[in-house]
């Protein structure tokens, strides 16, 4: 954005007055100067100048959007106040998003990948592409892609067909489209194995024969009831 720059016209003649006070103001939080007794002020100091009364911004950055008010007074003149409001929007190209991707994930898990770019003005529309083709929801490959949001998912179905090789882009209207490096995702054949899996509780529940016994707390008539969960299923119960 260094070098670009914006026009805020501000056009007046006047009756009598060959000298006008000429004012530029900024809305936001509050109202503060751009221009003031023939002087920038703040951040436009250095960065802006006035032809007449149109001001000229250079170095546009985002902070400068925003609701600015000409004031042109003219003491001698019948009608003596006069003000217009330009609104300066600033636009912002695709930047290149930041994806995340997870290196691996297990067959019939769930899947989602996630693509973000906070910086693009207007916000940005996503695409997801695997081996450098498009991703779209079809009956072949059914994904989930939210184009606002950057989301990809797919539910309960990964196979190994959805190994590869994974990238987002980026786009709006303002630039070119701008793309994340492809990122590898591999999808592995479940294996029995404890470091795969998550203990979710570990209960104890009591045979009908025993349970009278409870009262007395006899601990060895009870049996230990193990749920193993991954991926939110069941994979085993001992009872």
């Amino acid at each position: 954005c260094s070098k670009t720059y914006a026009v805020l016209l501000c056009e007046f003649r006047t009756e009598k007055d060959h000298n006008p006070r000429i004012e530029w103001k900024k809305k936001g939080k509050g109202v503060t100067f751009v221009y003031f007794n023939n002087k920038f002020t703040g951040s436009y100091a250095g960065r802006a100048q006035i032809e007449g009364a149109t001001l000229t911004i250079h170095s546009v950055t985002l902070k400068d959007s925003g609701e600015y008010r000409c004031e042109v007074t003219a003491s001698e003149d019948h009608v003596s106040l006069g003000e217009a409001t330009v609104t300066l929007s600033v636009l912002v190209p695709p930047h290149v998003p930041s994806c995340d991707v997870p290196s691996s994930v297990f067959i019939g898990a769930d899947l989602e990948l996630l693509c973000k770019d906070k910086l693009s003005v207007p916000p940005a529309t996503y695409s997801w592409y695997k081996d450098n083709k498009p991703l779209k929801a079809t009956g072949d490959t059914p994904y989930s892609v939210d184009t606002k949001k950057g989301t990809l998912q797919k539910l309960q179905s990964v196979s190994k067909a959805d190994s590869g090789m994974y990238r987002c882009e980026s786009s709006n209207s303002v630039g070119a489209p701008k793309s994340c490096v492809a990122q590898q995702l591999k999808v592995l054949d479940y294996q029995h194995n404890p470091n795969h899996l998550r203990r979710l509780c570990s209960l104890w529940y009591f045979p009908k024969q025993v349970q009278e016994k409870i009262k007395t707390g006899r601990k060895q008539d009870r049996k230990p009831l193990l749920l193993v969960y991954h991926n939110n299923r069941l994979l085993h119960l001992n009872n």
